[in-house]
């Protein structure tokens, strides 16, 4: 039997899965699970990134003791946030993606290169914390001056493992800065924005083999294993995770929902441009998907109202308010008072806002089974094509009433699989030859 480790970070959490395969099937066996989020440091949101160093390591000592030999292993997290390198140093803090510091640039950014003009080179939709603008904003600070390198979290993960940098393709395409005719770093934009070319070096597909873990790593964790580079964009692994019929439409539902479909063709139409979907990199294929704030509400609102999920579930079952808003409203992204952007949101549109916690729940899986609605609307009309069912992964795959709600809403059917997708994509990357 060959066992092999896929590590997946999110947001919220992380997970070590050990998974093998059984009459062709992969088999998965969680043997790790930490906590993760932005932590608050000098009126900016940032990421432990040594704390996830440190439960990377536990995690793995905990799957060697339990397996004594794995073929190989891989990590996977979100995309867009990075850790700066000056040679083998870190230029710390690693910002997180809801830290609000890319806003004094984004102007800046657009006058030295019009933002028609970067989806015409990118593909890639406008969200404000993209890399581009991140990158920009450390410019400006000095950040860049001794920087020899930027690395992905989940390439920077494995470079402390083994010593190796390598950046990889799937990640690149979330920063806003990729050539969807050459797929790698625009040079116009480069020189546009006057970013030294040295940070931006070689892409590795998926597969490619980084090393063995450094001796330091390997005495720690009590024995060795090859890392390889995975889909190491959660997203783009969660979407090689679902076994699907034909080409239908997904949702890989989160902290974010990402929703799309794969396609051959790199799109950048006006019609594109004007939904605000973006151009993504799978290992063969580009996924064409939208970023909606997902159920990162829901989870601000859980810690607010101190209610687990399925009470959430149920108190929304329980609610006649119907009203809408938009989840993808940049209010939504960092607040720390949840249920007042909502009734505020409403409030300054004239609209009766949610008046009760049950009603705010209620309003935000409408909303958010509502905003998928619009998406799918907006990909059928740009891919000229009209699709029955959406399947959906990831932890809003277990919400019946969510799913309940998007079938209304969508009038597509909800194929749920309530699986790892994206631990099960980090492992099929694995396990290919």
């Amino acid at each position: 039997m060959k066992y092999f480790l896929a590590i997946d970070i999110g947001a919220s959490s992380g997970r070590h899965i050990i998974g093998y395969k059984v009459d062709g099937k992969i088999v998965c066996d969680e043997v790790h699970r930490f906590p993760n989020g932005i932590k608050e440091e000098n009126g900016h949101f940032v990421w432990d990134v040594e704390y996830l160093f440190q439960e990377v390591k536990k995690g793995i000592k905990k799957a060697l003791k339990k397996y004594s030999h794995i073929e190989s292993m891989s990590i996977d997290t979100w995309g867009v946030d990075y850790v700066l390198m000056n040679g083998e140093k870190e230029i710390l803090p690693c910002y997180a993606y809801r830290d609000h510091r890319t806003k004094e640039v984004i102007d800046e950014v657009h006058k030295k290169i019009p933002f028609e003009r970067l989806y015409n080179i990118t593909g890639s939709q406008f969200q404000e914390f993209n890399t581009i603008y991140q990158l920009y904003v450390d410019k400006k600070w000095g950040r860049l001056d001794c920087a020899t390198s930027f690395l992905h979290i989940p390439e920077y993960l494995m470079y402390r493992l083994t010593g190796i940098m390598k950046k990889e393709y799937t990640n690149a395409s979330t920063t806003g800065m990729m050539d969807g005719n050459n797929n790698f770093y625009s040079q116009e934009i480069i020189n546009a924005l006057g970013f030294n070319p040295r940070l931006f070096t070689k892409l590795h597909k998926p597969k490619t083999i980084v090393g063995y873990f450094s001796s330091q790593v390997e005495k720690e964790v009590e024995g060795n294993i090859l890392v390889k580079l995975c889909p190491t964009h959660d997203t783009a692994a969660a979407v090689e995770g679902i076994e699907m019929e034909g080409n239908a439409p997904y949702i890989s539902s989160g902290t974010w929902s990402l929703l799309g479909i794969k396609t051959k063709e790199f799109i950048n139409s006006k019609e594109a441009l004007k939904s605000n979907y973006s151009n993504e990199y799978g290992p063969n294929y580009i996924r064409f998907q939208k970023n909606i704030m997902g159920l990162w509400i829901i989870q601000c609102l859980s810690k607010q109202m101190n209610m687990d999920f399925p009470l959430m579930v149920e108190k929304a079952r329980t609610s006649e308010y119907k009203e809408v808003f938009d989840v993808n409203d940049s209010v939504f992204l960092s607040s720390l008072d949840m249920k007042n952007e909502i009734i505020n949101w409403f409030k300054v549109r004239k609209i009766n806002p949610p008046l009760t916690d049950s009603d705010i729940i209620n309003s935000t899986y409408r909303s958010l089974a509502y905003s998928y609605k619009v998406a799918i609307d907006e990909l059928e009309a740009i891919v000229k094509e009209k699709f029955s069912s959406i399947y959906i992964v990831g932890g809003g795959a277990k919400n019946k009433y969510l799913n309940e709600l998007t079938e209304i809403y969508t009038k597509h059917k909800v194929i749920a699989l309530p699986i790892e997708a994206t631990s099960l994509g980090n492992l099929k990357s694995q396990m290919e030859e």
